[in-house]
C-alpha cells in the first residue's frame, strides 16, 4: 500500500529534537515593555463571548519582547531542518518572513535553545503580557483606533486556497510600544492554556493551570480583519502545526503563575454508568419521528447559531443514544461548534443541546461517532486551520464512561488540507482494522478519501497515491472513492463496497446513476459502476450500513426536488395488498446477497399525515402515505436491541427490520 507522505510530520522530528551543534545565534531585535496596568478583553457576545467578562490586569513587571514575529530565518539559525516547511500552501518562504508550521513545543524549544546559547531567559509571552503588548497604551478594537488601516492587511478574507501574500515582519507600522504587526500577519503562541475570563483584577497572570488548548493570539493572513483585533482570543492544540502560526518572544527574568483551575471539561456526572439489558425487539417498530435538534436553555450560555446541520450519531453502553451535530451560522464560519443530545435510556424526547467540541476561533466541519465491541465510545472530527473546510487536519478522541470525559483531543493526520473531512458512518472491519471516510475535497464531485488504522486508532493513513478523480460518465477505476459524503461496507468477501453523492455514472437505461465503488485492495484502487439508484445531490446525504442481523441497509431519497430530471422522479414501492404506489422522499433498501440486488425498498413513513420541519437546508414539509422526507444529511447507529436510530438533519426516526420486511 503507497502511503501519501506528509512533510510536516517527517520534519517535525527534526524540529523538537534540539538545536544544532553548529548553530549561530540568531540576531533579534527587542523592545523593551514598561509595567502597568489595562483593561484587558471585551464585552463580547456569540463568537467573541470568550473575551468577556473585560477586566483589570496589572503588568508589575517590565519585560523585553521581539519588535516582530521569529522570522524563517532567525528560526532556522538553531534549527535548520525546518527550512524544508517553507513555502507550504504558498506562504512564507523567504528569509524575513515570519517562521509558521511551527507547533506549541516548537516554539518552546526555539526559546530553551536561545537561551542556552545565550544565558539570557527567554519564553513566550502569557496572554495578558501580548494583549497589553498588543494595545500600547491604547484602548481601541486595534492600536491604530477602531480600523484597521488596509496597509496592515494581508488578505484579510476566508480563502480555500491561499492567494499570494508578502509576510515580510518589517513591512507594518509600529505600536506606540515599537512592536510592529501586532494585528495580523500570522498567528503567535502564548505561553498560557486556553481557558475563560474571570470578572475580578488580577496581576501578572499566565492562564489555567492545565487545559485542551494553549492561547494564540494576532489573527493572520487569510483572516477576516475581526479577527485581529487586539481582544480577540484564538487557541490551537499544541502539536497543531500551520500556515498561519508562528510566535514571537518575551526576554524576561520571571515566569507569571497560573491563576485559574484546569480548564480541562469536566465529567457530566448525570451520565448514567449501569450498562443497558439490551432486549432484541421481534415485532416491528416504527415510532412516532422526534426532532433531536433542541435549541439550549438562554441563561446556559451555550453556543447555538442559526444552521444546525451534518449530525453523527452512536449509541452508549447505558442505553443512551448520543447526537453530535455542527451549529453555525456560516458553514465556512470560525464560530462553529460541534454540540450533542442525548436521547436517555426511557426517555421520550431528546435532551437541549450541550456542547459538545469546539476548538476556539476554528471551523469543525465534518464529525462521526462510533461505538466499538467494548463499548468504547470513538469522535472523530475536522479541525480547519481558520475558517471554511478545505484545510482540516484530522483529530479524534475516545470516551470510556459513555460519554461522560473524553479523552485529550489527538491530531490523528496533521497536515491541514483537503481529504480531511469527516463523514459520519466509520466502522471497525472483521480484522480490526478502524476504517473513516472523509471528503476529499470541498466541491460537491470532489469524491470521498478513506483513512485506516490497523493498530486501534493509533496511528492512521490515507491509502491515495495523488491522482486525480476520472471522468465516471462509463465506470472505470481510480484510487478515490466516487461521489462525497459516501457510507461504506465491508462485504463477506472482504472487499469494501462504497455508495456516494455526485459523481454519478450512466447505467444500461441510459440515465445517471448513483455511484458504486469496490476495492479488492482496502482502498487503495477502486472500480467504479452504476448503483441501481438514482442520484442524490445537494442537501442530500446517505447512509450505507451492514444491520447486526447481516443485511446490507441503503437510506437514501428518491431524487432531488428541485435537480432531478422528471422521468427520474419517485420509486414505485408496494403496499401490503399488493399493489404499487410511487412515493418519493427518503426510502430504505435491504440486500440480502452484498448489494447484488436489493428486493426491499420501503418508503419511510408510517402513512401518518404529518407537517413537520426537516431544519438547516431541509425546511418544513409533509409526510404522508405517499410522501417521506425529501432531503437532509443522514446518520445511523443500530443498538444491540436491533432498533435503527435515523437521524436527518434535525429528525429522529426509529424503526427496525421486522419493521422494513413488513410489507
Amino acid at each position: 500500500m503507497k502511503i501519501r507522505t506528509n512533510v510536516i510530520a517527517a520534519v517535525a522530528l527534526c524540529l523538537t529534537a534540539g538545536a544544532t551543534a553548529s548553530a549561530s545565534v540568531p540576531s533579534i531585535p527587542m523592545v523593551d515593555i514598561p509595567a502597568g496596568e489595562f483593561v484587558m478583553g471585551s464585552a463580547g457576545e456569540g463568537i467573541d463571548a470568550d473575551e468577556a467578562p473585560a477586566h483589570r490586569v496589572i503588568i508589575s513587571r517590565p519585560f523585553r519582547m521581539s519588535v516582530t514575529e521569529i522570522t524563517n530565518a532567525q528560526y532556522e539559525a538553531l534549527f535548520p531542518g525546518h527550512r524544508a516547511l517553507r513555502g507550504i500552501d504558498g506562504v512564507s518562504a523567504a528569509d524575513n518572513e515570519p517562521v509558521v508550521n511551527v507547533s506549541y513545543d516548537d516554539a518552546l524549544s526555539f526559546c530553551r535553545a536561545l537561551s542556552a546559547a545565550t544565558g539570557r531567559n527567554y519564553r513566550l509571552p502569557t496572554e495578558a503580557e501580548w494583549e497589553y503588548a498588543c494595545r500600547g497604551a491604547t484602548t481601541g478594537p486595534y492600536f491604530t483606533g477602531d480600523t484597521l488601516p488596509r496597509s496592515e492587511w494581508r488578505n484579510q478574507t476566508i480563502a480555500r486556497d491561499y492567494k499570494p501574500v508578502n509576510l515580510d515582519v518589517d513591512r507594518f507600522e509600529a505600536n506606540p510600544f515599537g512592536l510592529r504587526g501586532m494585528h495580523g500577519n500570522v498567528e503567535e503562541w502564548c505561553l498560557d492554556w486556553y481557558g475563560p475570563y474571570t470578572a475580578e483584577s488580577v496581576t501578572d497572570p499566565a492562564g489555567p493551570c492545565d487545559g485542551d488548548y494553549r492561547v494564540t493570539r494576532s489573527g493572520s493572513h487569510h483572516t477576516p480583519v475581526r479577527f485581529l483585533r487586539s481582544a480577540n482570543r484564538m487557541a490551537m492544540l499544541p502539536a497543531d502545526r500551520h500556515s498561519l502560526t508562528g510566535f514571537r518572544i518575551v526576554e524576561a527574568d520571571f515566569t507569571p503563575a497560573t491563576y485559574g483551575k484546569s480548564a480541562v471539561d469536566e465529567s457530566d456526572c448525570t451520565v448514567s454508568q449501569e450498562p443497558a439489558q439490551w432486549r432484541a425487539a421481534t415485532e416491528p417498530l416504527f415510532a412516532e419521528p422526534l426532532p433531536f435538534v433542541i435549541a439550549p436553555d438562554s441563561l446556559s450560555r451555550v453556543p447555538f447559531y442559526s444552521h444546525n446541520h451534518q449530525p453523527a450519531v452512536t449509541w452508549c453502553d447505558n442505553g443512551d443514544i448520543l447526537a453530535i451535530w455542527f451549529s453555525s451560522d456560516a458553514e465556512n464560519g470560525r464560530e462553529m461548534v460541534v454540540l450533542q443530545s442525548r436521547f436517555r435510556r426511557g426517555a421520550d424526547r431528546w435532551e437541549p443541546a450541550s456542547l459538545f467540541f469546539k476548538v476556539p476561533d476554528r471551523n469543525m466541519t465534518g464529525s462521526s461517532l462510533l461505538t466499538d465491541d467494548n463499548g468504547r465510545l470513538w469522535h472523530f472530527n475536522g479541525m480547519e486551520a481558520a475558517g471554511d473546510w478545505q484545510n482540516l487536519a484530522l483529530v479524534g478522541r475516545t470516551s470510556d464512561d459513555n460519554g461522560a470525559t473524553w479523552s485529550r483531543t489527538r491530531i490523528l493526520e496533521p497536515r491541514h488540507g483537503k481529504r480531511h473531512q469527516v463523514i459520519a458512518g466509520p466502522i471497525i472491519l472483521r480484522d480490526g482494522t478502524m476504517v473513516q471516510l472523509c471528503d476529499a475535497g470541498p466541491g460537491s464531485h470532489d469524491g470521498t478519501s478513506i483513512h485506516l488504522s490497523s493498530d486501534g486508532g493509533v496511528t492512521w493513513a490515507d491509502p491515495w497515491d495523488g491522482a486525480p478523480l476520472p471522468d465516471f460518465a462509463d465506470g472505470g477505476s481510480g484510487t478515490s472513492i466516487a461521489g462525497i459524503h459516501a457510507g461504506i461496507v465491508e462485504l463477506a468477501d472482504g472487499r469494501l463496497m462504497t455508495l456516494g453523492r455526485g459523481n454519478s455514472i450512466i447505467g444500461a437505461d441510459s440515465l445517471p446513476h448513483m455511484p458504486m465503488s469496490v476495492s479488492a485492495d482496502r482502498g487503495a484502487t477502486w472500480r467504479y459502476s452504476a448503483s441501481p439508484f438514482t442520484p442524490i445531490d445537494g442537501g442530500q446525504r446517505l447512509v450505507l450500513r451492514r444491520l447486526n442481523e447481516g443485511p446490507l441497509l441503503l437510506i437514501a431519497f428518491t431524487d432531488h426536488p428541485e435537480r432531478t430530471p422528471e422521468r427520474q422522479r419517485g420509486m414505485t414501492f408496494t403496499r401490503a395488498d399488493g399493489s404499487s404506489f410511487v412515493g418519493r422522499g427518503m426510502y430504505a433498501a435491504v440486500s440480502f446477497d452484498d448489494g447484488a440486488t436489493w428486493p426491499v425498498r420501503k418508503l419511510l413513513s408510517d402513512g401518518v399525515a404529518r407537517e413537520m420541519s426537516g431544519g438547516a437546508w431541509t425546511g418544513s414539509f409533509v409526510m404522508d402515505d405517499t410522501h417521506a422526507e425529501p432531503s437532509g444529511y443522514l446518520a445511523a447507529t443500530q443498538a444491540p436491541d436491533g432498533t435503527i436510530h435515523l437521524l436527518s438533519s434535525r429528525i429522529h426516526y426509529r424503526f427496525n427490520l421486522a419493521w422494513l420486511l413488513q410489507p
